[in-house]
């Protein structure tokens, strides 16, 4: 639910002035609509529970380490405190705390030492300069010493159980004969005294194409050290530094997605004051464009002809290929959209099960988190708006015992030449499951729209 207060008013203000009264009553109506936003409270592990994490790490043998890698800069000291006291109070305990101070003087140091009397696995690192966050935080990431980085901000904080979660799946992984190089996890925000909790960040197993849309990924990431190291965080990207690490190591991981892993628990709270750009998104307006140029070096990287732009919403970008991404992209095997019927989604994008994204979701709406608007990719989609690449039309005449006829001025499948009695969805997954058997992906636009 939508909540009235001065930040949302600023960003109601904002939007009108960029975005036009249509779209802005489109929004504000959405925010205030129950059904878009999930229901979501906060709760902790317990004591019982992080016991018991503590007993499976022993029990089952854990080895991975991690090194907590933290950019601090003129860090308030009840922010700096609880951070530091979220790695401490870890239910894993395998673990380095890396602190790179930037600050003048010596507030963060001060504080630093103390709790390093109390545990040595707290590190200082004092910088000569305040060089921007993507350099400060780079000269934390090469003293890291453990298989693992995590990024924490100075001012935001962990769940007692994130590291462990991190060392279950990187260990499952192992036995399953894989080496996980990029984990991520879900995330909330909370206010600044820490203790309201909102806005879930409840993300999908790694999707590319809604990766080049927005950092979705964000927190809390971890890397293998290998990696990180190697390619570090560049100055030229600072206010979406983390965004474009991401990108350049799902560019680097093209292909292996099995090395990425999605951790589908809340383990990080980002914390959001007046400063910060999760409260005011205006602050930081250099950040939304810097992510847009990390987006545009990722389709430079691939070759791909396509121009990163901006959408309605800060932070979030289309790809805007210059010709058909069948065409651009050897990775795809398709390219489908939303069926529309009196305003509202009815199908387009669906799950393996079966299940329809954004069904019932009125058009002029984005959805939770925008991702009703957003490119992204799919696990099937329906085949009454779906453009299959050439190639692969052989394929689908035999799957579907129809010649590939199109509808008038596209290249979009008819499907008004399918028997009357299909069954669209189940025709539809397994349409998609074979081409994704073959080793292609799917590739949905919301954009594009057929009425039904």
């Amino acid at each position: 639910m939508g909540k009235i207060n001065m930040a949302n008013l600023k960003k109601t203000a904002y939007y009108l002035k960029r975005n036009g009264l249509k779209r802005t009553l489109d929004a504000v109506r959405e925010r205030f609509d129950g059904r878009v936003q999930p229901e979501y409270r906060y709760i902790p592990s317990t004591e019982q529970e992080l016991a018991g994490q503590r007993e499976k790490a022993v029990q089952e043998g854990f080895t991975v380490s991690f090194s907590i890698v933290v950019p601090a800069y003129r860090t308030p000291e009840k922010y700096l405190r609880e951070m530091i006291g979220s790695v401490c109070g870890q239910s894993y305990d395998r673990w380095e705390l890396i602190i790179a101070d930037a600050t003048e003087g010596a507030e963060v140091q001060s504080v630093v030492e103390e709790v390093r009397r109390r545990d040595s696995r707290v590190r200082y690192v004092r910088l000569t300069e305040n060089a921007g966050i993507s350099e400060n935080t780079n000269a934390g990431i090469l003293q890291a010493e453990n298989r693992y980085i995590g990024l924490l901000d100075h001012d935001d904080f962990l769940e007692k159980n994130a590291l462990f979660e991190m060392a279950a799946v990187i260990e499952q992984a192992k036995k399953d004969g894989r080496q996980l190089k990029l984990l991520y996890s879900d995330e909330d925000k909370c206010d600044g005294e820490g203790s309201v909790f909102y806005e879930p960040n409840f993300k999908e197993d790694f999707n590319l194409d809604l990766l080049l849309t927005n950092n979705y990924i964000c927190h809390f990431m971890v890397m293998e050290a290998g990696l990180m190291q190697e390619l570090l965080l560049r100055g030229a990207y600072n206010g979406a530094q983390d965004f474009d690490l991401a990108l350049r190591a799902a560019d680097r991981l093209f292909g292996r997605e099995d090395c990425i892993a999605h951790v589908p628990k809340i383990l990080y709270h980002w914390r959001c004051h007046t400063l910060s750009t999760a409260e005011n998104p205006r602050s930081k307006l250099y950040a939304y464009e810097a992510g847009r140029r990390a987006v545009q070096d990722f389709l430079d990287r691939r070759s791909w002809r396509a121009s990163a732009c901006d959408t309605p919403h800060l932070g979030f970008y289309a790809v805007k290929y210059e010709d058909s991404p069948l065409k651009i992209r050897k990775d795809l095997g398709a390219v489908g959209g939303r069926l529309v019927h009196k305003g509202k989604t009815v199908s387009g994008r669906i799950s393996k099960t079966g299940d329809i994204f954004y069904e019932g979701l009125p058009v002029s709406y984005s959805g939770y988190l925008h991702r009703a608007a957003l490119a992204q990719g799919a696990e099937a989609l329906d085949i009454r708006n779906l453009e299959v690449a050439q190639s692969l039309r052989e394929s689908f005449e035999r799957l579907t015992g129809v010649p590939y006829a199109t509808l008038p001025g596209s290249e979009i499948f008819d499907a008004s030449t399918l028997p009357e009695n299909t069954d669209y969805i189940a025709l539809s997954l397994r349409v998609c499951g074979e081409l994704r058997r073959q080793g292609f992906k799917l590739l949905y636009l919301p954009e594009r729209i057929v009425e039904i």
